[in-house]
């Protein structure tokens, strides 16, 4: 997150500071033409701002870049008093006071995809502030070049009366709805969805969703996913076939929430999932986006869902360890029904040669408490494992290079097999490779896993082949008492002390590997390998068949007050 913050501050001070430095130029000095150029820079590190940060504020920057632009337009025409001209600035003007407010305007409409509606409007006013930032830039070469102002009002009053016709939609659907409902609502109603995915969560985390969509749609019943932020409308929408739905508010909710719905299903425990539980004729099911021994795998909040699916008996013991008591009917042991694919390999890992080693570092977390990552001491363990001939697949967590230090000590990792790769012919895997490759690709493709405290590890396990886990913590014997999952496996110091005997055992005896049958059936489920996904597909479909809906029930969802 912290690297993320770095990259936000550092376009708002490039933007604002071109845009100062512009004004100064041209205001201030003869330098017409180096403060036109000044002002396109400006323009172009304020658009590399709005894709670093999303719905940013420009006024301040397109102001004085306007206001820059248009003096050195006088200049260069240099005819006195010019009405094209003064009628340009004050269309830019108001250009500059009326995005911001439509392009909020149109994100607190609802928008969908996969749905045979369009919703434009909301669209167009998201990327008026786009518009804007051309439009000064066509002003600026037309000043560059001395061309009529008639020519920089023409495209001045282009852009404002695209702005006008968003301003005049918006407020239609704002004061003067459509009657039967909004074209999204009135096309949820047709499409008759009897669940929905509920998400909200920070930008880059749509893989939670991805990996549900394929057992959601495997259910066989219409679904629709509703998404709190409008980043995830279109990479979710086009990993379904789904309706998906982006709900910014809560009277965007009460539209999407269509009578014919049962049952709601979450894969996390984000703040904004209380909007969704607030409808009580639902029945809200947890769903987690992994299995893993990490603190928030056992986060209070879950007790808020009326179903928690969990993967294995270890996950309700989890909540039991750690103090959250949850009634037990509340639990529903379904496996994890992404492994299905994996290969497993029944046999021990003794005396691999040349095997190749899955190392999935986590990220950073949060806060310090969900700080597991292994980078900072990983160099010393790749060279102890290039050193036994091993293949490596360096595959981080997504998260990974929102930490600047933990994304040079990843840059430093890359380059470490990369040079190997160059020098042995061994094929490791790295960077965008790693990330193309999906986690059942990774893990049938090695021999061996190391990872530190993820989710990660319970997807591994069901494998049957060996894994390492790191102890970033220090914590010695505590260490598997705190994390169970890590007393099958074998655990690497901080200091890396004992990588050497770790290795041995991963790579060469293995002698846990009877432990992590047993351990197999306690974090994933008993269930037969052959249709272990069904386990989860038929605790869906009981949901939503026991889910009362009859002909007396209210037309419409109605939220707790």
């Amino acid at each position: 997150m912290r690297g993320d913050l770095v990259r936000k501050l550092a376009a708002r001070c490039l933007s604002v500071g071109l845009a100062v430095l512009a004004f100064v130029v041209v205001a201030l000095t003869g330098a017409t033409g180096w403060g036109l150029a000044l002002a396109v820079a400006a323009l172009a590190a304020a658009a590399a701002e709005q894709r670093v940060r999303p719905g940013a504020d420009l006024v301040a920057e397109t102001t004085l870049i306007a206001a820059a632009v248009l003096v050195g337009y006088a200049r260069r025409l240099d005819d006195g008093f010019d009405l094209a001209l003064a009628a340009t600035a004050l269309v830019l003007l108001g250009l500059v006071l009326l995005v911001g407010p439509l392009r909020t305007a149109g994100n607190l409409e609802i928008r969908a995809a996969n749905l045979p509606v369009r919703t434009w409007t909301p669209l167009i006013a998201g990327q008026l502030g786009t518009a804007l930032l051309g439009l000064l830039a066509v002003v600026a070469v037309a000043a560059a070049l001395a061309l009529t102002a008639v020519v920089a009002l023409a495209a001045s009053l282009l852009v404002g009366a695209g702005a006008g016709a968003v301003a005049l939609d918006l407020a239609r659907r704002r004061f003067r709805p459509a009657s039967g409902g909004n074209p999204v609502a009135r096309a949820l109603r047709r499409h008759q969805p009897e669940f929905l995915l509920h998400f909200s969560a920070p930008p880059g985390s749509e893989y939670q969703v991805t990996m549900w969509l394929p057992y959601l749609e495997r259910i066989g019943r219409p679904f629709l996913v509703m998404v709190r932020e409008p980043e995830f409308l279109a990479p979710i929408a086009a990993a379904t076939s789904a309706p998906v739905v982006y709900c910014p508010t809560l009277r965007t909710m009460d539209e999407a929430l269509v009578p014919s719905l049962r049952t709601a299903f979450y894969v996390n425990h984000g703040a904004k999932n209380s909007h969704c539980i607030r409808f009580t004729q639902l029945t809200h099911v947890q769903l987690h986006h992994g299995d893993s021994d990490k603190a928030p795998s056992a986060n209070p909040v879950s007790g808020i869902f009326d179903r928690i699916f969990v993967a294995g008996p270890a996950a309700i013991d989890r909540y039991a360890r750690a103090g959250v008591q949850i009634p037990a009917e509340k639990f529903v042991v379904v496996g994890r029904p992404q492994v299905e694919s994996i290969q497993v390999r029944p046999e021990p890992a003794v005396g691999l040669a040349q095997p190749t080693v899955l190392y999935t570092p986590t990220w950073t977390g949060h806060h310090a408490d969900a700080d597991y990552c292994s980078l900072p001491v990983a160099e010393a363990l790749l060279r102890r494992l290039l050193a036994r001939g091993a293949t490596v697949i360096l595959r981080a967590h997504p998260y990974t290079t929102q930490n600047p230090a933990s994304a040079r000590q990843l840059g430093r990792l890359t380059e470490l097999l990369v040079a190997d790769r160059s020098r042995t012919g061994r094929p490791h895997v790295v960077g965008a490779a790693a990330r193309e490759l999906s986690l059942t690709e990774c893990v049938n493709r090695s021999d061996a896993l190391i990872s530190d405290v993820s989710g990660v590890i319970s997807d591994y396990l069901y494998s049957g082949k060996p894994y390492a886990v790191t102890d970033m913590g220090d914590e010695g014997e505590r260490f598997t008492e705190n994390f169970p999952l890590a007393a099958s496996g074998y655990v690497l110091r901080r200091d890396m002390s004992n990588a050497d005997e770790v290795l041995t055992a991963l790579l060469d005896t293995d002698p846990l590997a009877e432990a992590r049958w047993a351990t197999r059936r306690r974090y994933l489920g008993d269930f037969p390998a052959e249709s272990y996904a069904e386990a989860f597909l038929t605790a869906a479909r009981r949901e939503l068949a026991s889910t009362d809906h009859s002909t007396e029930r209210s037309a419409q969802l109605t939220p707790l007050a």
